[in-house]
């Protein structure tokens, strides 16, 4: 699989995955606690702790998707993200430990938070040289586009070279 293809495999898998916690945030925060136990009866404190948390699971889906259109250049809020998920992960499996297994629901919640996540972040490392190199447009790597790869070795001339600078400033 090319570089351009994996990298494109990685923001679709983003995409894709991140509406679970987009849905789920939503659902959470719209309907309250009861959509994911309706019958549970809680206090309107721990129905406001369970919106509160829906709101925080909600924006971490949608800053996931933020980095999708320039992946290879979000390297640092891909990584803080998906920290956040795995520690609340942790958290999940702490619980399942000291309470028992939850629903099958929240089980496939903690399968994205401490697997899913976890490899689409080292999936991102994996690709982050490639994706840096293809971002300065090195062709060397098969990673930069056809036609940039084109220009840049059929340009000799020095302006030709400071105008194919202008407009490598320009893309980044």
């Amino acid at each position: 699989m090319t570089c351009a293809t994996q990298i494109r495999a990685l923001q679709i898998a983003v995409v894709v995955l991140a509406f679970v916690p987009i849905g789920a945030g939503f659902a959470g925060a719209v309907y309250g606690i009861g959509v994911f136990e309706p019958t549970a009866l809680l206090g309107q404190d721990a129905e406001s702790t369970g919106r509160y948390l829906s709101g925080l699971l909600f924006a971490i889906g949608l800053a996931f998707w933020a980095t999708v259109p320039r992946i290879e250049a979000q390297g640092v809020r891909f990584r803080l993200l998906a920290l956040l998920v795995f520690t609340g992960g942790l958290a999940r499996l702490a619980g399942l430990l000291l309470v028992g297994i939850p629903s099958p629901v929240m089980l496939g919640g903690l399968a994205m938070e401490l697997l899913v996540t976890p490899g689409l972040a080292l999936w991102r490392e994996r690709l982050e040289p490639a994706m840096q190199r293809r971002r300065h447009h090195r062709p060397e790597d098969g990673c930069a586009s056809r036609s940039l790869c084109s220009r840049l070795v059929t340009t000799e001339s020095t302006v030709g070279r400071r105008r194919l600078a202008q407009e490598h400033v320009r893309w980044t």
